[in-house]
């Protein structure tokens, strides 16, 4: 009974050592967090975190997480952001000119702050 109980504890003290929750990989996709990287990131009411979906070095698709920004221009945001992100490969994702939202000008900035974030970090530990 001991040597189980000791079992568990060590497997799930090397499964809290292997990451810090910003990166993980799911089916062969690896799924990036920016809650912890860009805390310092506002948009117009606060925090903008996304989940940044990467496979095979190329980007799947963005989530926004809960945020406080204005509903009707945070979803013109999603709209229209996010979707030009998918299909590019991460190094042209850091570089691509994507266009802001008129009238969510900050809610744009963070979104374009936590991919970058999110992106560079992918780049660094995968």
């Amino acid at each position: 009974m001991k040597k189980m109980m000791f079992a568990a504890l060590a497997v799930l003290l090397m499964s809290m050592a292997k990451g810090d929750g910003v990166i993980t990989k799911e089916k062969g996709v690896y799924v990036i967090n920016t809650t912890t990287l860009a805390k310092d990131v506002r948009g117009y009411r606060g925090t903008t975190p996304l989940k940044i979906y990467v496979k095979k070095n190329k980007i799947q698709k963005i989530e926004a997480l809960k945020n406080r920004e204005t509903p009707e221009y945070f979803e013109e945001v999603e709209a229209v952001m996010f979707p030009k992100y998918q299909g590019l490969t991460v190094k042209k994702a850091l570089s691509a000119p994507v266009d802001g939202v008129t009238g969510a000008t900050l809610s744009s900035k963070a979104v374009r702050e936590n991919v970058k974030r999110g992106l560079e970090y992918y780049l660094k530990e995968k």
